[in-house]
C-alpha cells in the first residue's frame, strides 16, 4: 500500500467509498491520493467506482476474514431507488449534538464523540448535515447598544490591512490595521503599519490622540498579547508599557472578556468597513501611499455618512465630542524598554552588558527593569514600587548606589580621593601627589592618611601634611612620623571640666576620711 493512513481518514475514505462516490471524489474531499483510496478500498472489499461509471468489478469480491467468506445476497446495479428516511439518523442525539456545538466541538469532533460513547452508526457525512442544519435554524442571539457619553470611551482593534510593497525585499506584503472609534460620535481613526509590537500598539494610540485633537477616558480593547499580559475580567494584568503610556495622557484600559468581542461591536464593525469598501482587492507600492488614500477615503465618505444607528452625520457627532476630550500633555510620553530580571550575587542585574545595584536582600529574587537611552529603573514586581533608579552606564560597567555597597567592598581611588579633598586641603592635595607618584601602589597610603586623620583628627593631620608639602615629602611614610614625634596638644576647656570635677571628688572623699579618723 502506497501510504498508510490514519484511523480518521481512513474511515472518512471507507464511508465515501460505500456511498459510491469516485476515486477522483474522493480524493478532491479527502486530500487522500487516488492510489491510495483505491487499495484501502480494494483492501475492504468495497467496490471501486470510475469516474462517470460503474464499480470496476460487480458484484465486489466478498471480504473474507482468516479465509471465511462474509458474503451476502447478490447485489444489483444500479441500486434500486429507495425512499430516504422520514428522520436523521442523528435526531436521537440531538442533545448530545447541541449541548457539543454550544461548547465550539465541530461536526467531525463530534461525530467521532458519537461513535466512542453511543454507539453511532451512520457516517459521518449525517452528523455533518445535522449539524449545519442545527446551525442554521439556531436562533440569533440578541446584543445591546451599547450608549456611552460624549468623550467617554473609545474602541480599539487590529485588522487586515491591504498589500504593500516592502522595501526591502521588493514583494508584497500584508499590512495591519489599527482602528480606533470613539463610542459616541462613531469617529474612526484608522492607521497601517507593517508589523506589530507592544511599543508599536502604544504609539498607534498615542498617533490616534493626536490626529483626534484629544483623549477619552477608557479604553476598550481586545486581550491580546501587546496590550494584554494576563487576562481576567477582573483583575487583568497589563503590559506595563502599554499601561504607563495610557497613565500619560490619562486614560484606562478596560480588556473585554476573553471571547467576547461584542463588548466593541463599534470598532468592530469600522474594522469591517475599512476591510470591505475602500482597502479590497487594492495594493500599494508604499505605506505612505495607502495611508494618504485611506485618509482621504476616511474625510470623503466615512466622516459624512449617516451612521446607521444614530441616523446622523458622523463628522457632526464627532463636531460635539471633540470639547468633550481630556487635553493632551504637552510632552509625549517618553518610551523605554521593560524586561525581568535575576539579581546576581554581586547584588546587580544586567542591561545591554552593564550592571546596575539592587537593594540589599534581593539577591536571586526577580525585578523588573525599565531602561531607555538616559536611566535605568529596578521596579518591584507585584507593587510596581521604583527601588533603584541609575544613570545608564557603558558596557561592562558597574553603578551601585553607596547605600547598597557591602561593609567589604574596596572603594575606588576616586572616592578615596573626594573622601581627602573633602577632609582637608591639604591632605586632598597631599593624597593627589601620592596617587602620582605611586600609582596604584599609593591607594593604600591615601587610606592611611585617612586613618590618620580619624586618629589626631582633622586639624592636626592637616597641618601635618602642609607641612609634608613644604618640606618636599609628600608621602605617609614622613606624615605618620611627624604626628608620632609631635608633642601632645594642650587640652581643650572641653576637656579639662572632667578631670576638674573628678578631682573635686576625690577632695571631698579625702576630707571625709581624714575627718573620720581624727573621731
Amino acid at each position: 500500500m502506497a501510504n498508510v493512513l490514519g484511523d480518521e481518514k481512513k474511515q472518512q475514505v471507507m464511508t465515501l467509498g460505500r456511498l459510491g462516490w469516485s476515486l477522483r471524489r474522493i480524493e478532491e474531499a479527502t486530500a487522500v491520493r487516488r492510489e491510495t483510496a483505491g487499495a484501502y478500498l480494494r483492501a475492504a472489499g468495497i467496490a471501486v467506482r470510475r469516474p462517470g461509471g460503474r464499480p470496476a468489478e460487480w458484484p465486489p469480491k466478498p471480504a473474507t476474514t482468516e479465509g471465511v467468506s462474509t458474503d451476502s445476497a447478490p447485489k444489483t446495479w444500479p441500486p434500486k431507488p429507495g425512499r430516504a428516511p422520514a428522520a436523521s439518523a442523528c435526531e436521537p442525539h440531538r442533545d448530545v449534538i447541541e449541548e457539543a456545538l454550544n461548547r465550539g466541538r465541530n461536526a467531525m469532533a463530534i461525530w467521532q464523540d458519537l461513535v466512542d460513547d453511543h454507539g453511532f452508526t451512520a457516517g459521518y457525512a449525517s452528523v455533518k448535515r445535522f449539524v449545519g442544519r442545527l446551525r442554521k435554524t439556531a436562533p440569533p442571539e440578541a446584543r445591546v447598544v451599547i450608549t456611552t457619553a460624549a468623550g467617554e470611551e473609545a474602541q480599539v482593534d487590529y485588522g487586515e490591512g491591504p498589500m504593500v510593497r516592502n522595501r526591502e525585499t521588493g514583494k508584497y506584503r500584508r499590512t495591519r490595521l489599527f482602528v480606533l472609534t470613539l463610542g459616541y460620535s462613531r469617529k474612526s481613526v484608522r492607521l497601517l503599519v507593517e508589523r506589530s509590537s507592544t511599543r508599536v500598539w502604544a504609539e498607534l494610540h498615542e498617533r490616534a490622540f493626536r490626529r483626534l485633537g484629544g483623549a477619552v477616558r477608557v479604553v476598550v480593547l481586545d486581550n491580546l498579547r501587546e496590550g494584554v499580559i494576563t487576562p481576567d475580567v477582573y483583575d487583568p494584568t497589563l503590559n506595563p508599557l502599554y499601561r504607563d503610556v495610557l497613565a500619560h495622557y490619562g486614560v484606562v484600559a478596560l480588556p473585554c472578556r476573553v471571547r467576547d468581542p461584542d463588548r466593541k461591536g463599534k470598532v468592530e464593525s469600522g474594522v469591517g468597513h475599512a476591510q470591505k469598501t475602500p482597502l479590497r482587492g487594492l495594493r500599494f507600492e508604499s505605506l505612505d501611499e495607502a495611508q494618504n488614500y485611506l485618509d482621504r477615503w476616511e474625510a470623503h465618505w466615512a466622516d459624512t455618512r449617516i451612521h446607521g444607528t444614530t441616523k446622523r452625520q458622523v463628522s457632526v457627532m464627532f463636531a460635539e465630542e471633540k470639547p468633550h476630550l481630556r487635553e493632551l500633555p504637552v510632552e509625549p510620553f517618553r518610551y523605554y524598554q521593560y524586561g525581568e530580571r535575576t539579581v546576581h550575587l554581586d547584588g546587580c542585574v544586567e542591561v545591554d552588558a552593564a550592571y546596575y545595584g539592587a537593594p540589599p536582600g534581593w539577591i536571586g529574587r526577580r525585578v523588573q527593569v525599565q531602561w531607555d537611552g538616559v536611566r535605568v529603573r529596578l521596579v518591584e514586581p507585584k507593587t510596581g514600587q521604583l527601588l533603584r533608579e541609575h544613570l545608564k552606564q557603558a558596557r561592562g560597567h558597574h553603578r551601585i548606589c553607596d547605600e547598597d555597597r557591602p561593609s567589604r567592598t574596596p572603594q575606588t581611588t576616586e572616592v578615596l580621593l573626594r573622601r581627602a579633598r573633602a577632609a582637608g586641603r591639604h591632605i586632598g592635595a597631599l593624597c593627589e601627589h601620592i596617587h602620582r607618584h605611586d600609582g596604584e601602589l599609593g591607594v593604600r597610603r591615601i587610606i592611611g592618611v585617612l586613618a590618620l586623620a580619624k586618629k589626631h583628627g582633622v586639624p592636626i593631620v592637616d597641618d601635618a601634611a602642609k607641612a609634608a608639602l613644604e618640606l618636599g615629602a609628600a608621602n605617609y611614610r614622613f606624615l605618620r612620623r611627624y604626628l608620632d614625634r609631635r608633642p601632645p596638644a594642650p587640652l581643650t576647656l572641653r576637656q579639662v571640666d572632667p578631670l576638674i570635677r573628678q578631682l573635686s571628688l576625690y577632695r571631698d572623699l579625702i576630707e571625709r576620711k581624714t575627718g573620720d579618723d581624727s573621731q
